[in-house]
């Protein structure tokens, strides 16, 4: 084996032995492997929900294999976008970014989908804890959310140079406090958050259902709400829908502003295409311009990997930003965008297959064995893997009103934080969903 890709390719070999073919395919098709540094095995993943799945249910199969072909233990660390651009040596540090020319305002493209969300924090900005405090801003990845809050810290320490910001991702919080716990120094790690003028905290949902993280996040918010200090955070969904998040935090976070962001519409992508590019010292025709804001649909980080794209080519290949090129630029990345959403009716004929229960008895008030949990998941599978909303979701079973549907979704989340074997239940369904794309 010369590299560490052939080395992953033997892995994927290896690993055929114990799991599908459906599940590798559906899993790890875009897993990449990075480095191998020291015994710590590298692996880089574009997508979150992916990343996050391989990590709960396959990281003790891959390190298997790793032990196997070294004859030594092995860790194995998955990278999501930020800590892989960060160890290429390509992106700064989290403090660097809040003095940095490149997420401000300015180079912010405001369009009908995030101008609510612009303008907003724009007034933290230059009136912390003023107005929105805390002002939660949320929305699907790659819409600009992080750019936001990253531009408020900018303007904040260009006004203050001594003001303390606090940045952390919402897992990372927990992580935080299960070392700060084990090491002795809560004290330090309260002290940290609670002394800051700014506190952002991105992707906060990730808090929900961890009740010491959300005990201790629920005592900083109040000191710093009550001490005049902003508050900003970020998520993939409003409070309401955050089903494990404790009420009292959930109150809270609706206390201030709540702002969305959506995906960008045609006119946007464009302006967003040509931002980028100038950035980067290119000029795209006009036509390329719009092909490429024609096919990439799906988030901001999507068009502006298609640029970075791009300029690898023209620097690397020493191609011309033509078509051709483009096509080559956007090939992984509509790969990407093309996730397979699945219809109601989709899941909940894999559901009815599992059970072997009608569909009829799902949708409706039967209490026959099996079709009570059946139901459930089905409503919790549809909720997380299409874009329904709860009443939408209630209207497929029988007009089910949406506390029901919400009480159904909370008690399969529950159920499979405390029951292993109900949890890979609903994993294995899911994967039979997608195996159907």
């Amino acid at each position: 084996m010369n590299s560490v890709a052939d080395v992953w390719d033997n892995v994927l070999q290896q690993l055929k032995k114990d799991l599908s073919e459906t599940t590798i395919a559906t899993w790890f098709d875009e897993l990449e492997a990075v480095d191998i540094r020291g015994n710590t095995f590298i692996l880089h993943c574009a997508n979150d929900f992916k990343k996050g799945y391989i990590e709960s249910l396959f990281l003790k199969n891959i390190k298997s294999v790793l032990h196997d072909i070294f004859s030594t233990d092995f860790e194995v660390e998955i990278l999501d976008d930020l800590s892989f651009e960060e160890l290429r040596g390509n992106v700064k540090k989290q403090s660097d970014r809040f003095t940095s020319d490149e997420f401000t305002f300015e180079t912010f493209v405001v369009g009908p989908s995030n101008k609510l969300a612009y303008a907003a924090s724009q007034a933290v900005a230059n009136h912390p804890a003023q107005n929105y405090n805390p002002l939660l801003i949320y929305g699907d990845s790659g819409l600009g959310k992080t750019h936001l809050i990253y531009a408020i810290a900018n303007v904040i320490r260009k006004n203050d140079a001594h003001a303390k910001i606090a940045y952390v991702k919402g897992d990372d919080l927990t992580n935080e406090l299960v070392d700060a716990i084990r090491e002795g120094k809560t004290a330090e790690m309260r002290e940290k958050y609670r002394q800051a003028d700014l506190l952002l905290v991105d992707d906060v949902q990730f808090i929900a259902g961890k009740k010491q993280t959300q005990e201790e996040f629920f005592h900083t918010f109040n000191n710093l709400y009550e001490s005049g200090r902003q508050i900003v955070l970020t998520s993939d969904r409003p409070p309401s829908e955050m089903t494990l998040l404790d009420d009292r935090l959930r109150t809270r976070f609706e206390w201030g502003l709540l702002v969305d962001v959506a995906p960008p519409d045609f006119e946007t992508r464009v302006a967003i295409v040509k931002n980028k590019a100038a950035l980067l010292g290119m000029e795209l025709p006009d036509k390329v311009v719009f092909t490429i804001a024609e096919k990439v649909t799906a988030n901001v980080r999507q068009l502006e990997g298609t640029i970075n794209k791009i300029l690898a080519y023209k620097d690397l290949l020493g191609s011309d930003a033509d078509e051709e090129t483009v096509e080559r630029a956007m090939q992984d990345i509509l790969k990407r965008s093309s996730e397979y959403i699945p219809t109601p009716e989709a899941i909940l004929e894999c559901i009815s297959k599992y059970y072997g229960l009608d569909e009829s008895v799902i949708r409706g008030q039967q209490r026959v064995r099996d079709a009570v949990a059946a139901r459930q998941i089905a409503m919790y599978l549809i909720r997380s893997m299409t874009n329904l909303s709860l009443d939408d979701i209630g209207k497929v079973f029988d007009n089910r009103d949406h506390s029901t549907v919400l009480y159904s979704i909370k008690q399969v989340e529950k159920q499979m934080k405390k029951d292993s074997s109900f949890a890979e239940r609903v994993k294995e369904i899911k994967t039979n969903i997608n195996s159907k794309r």
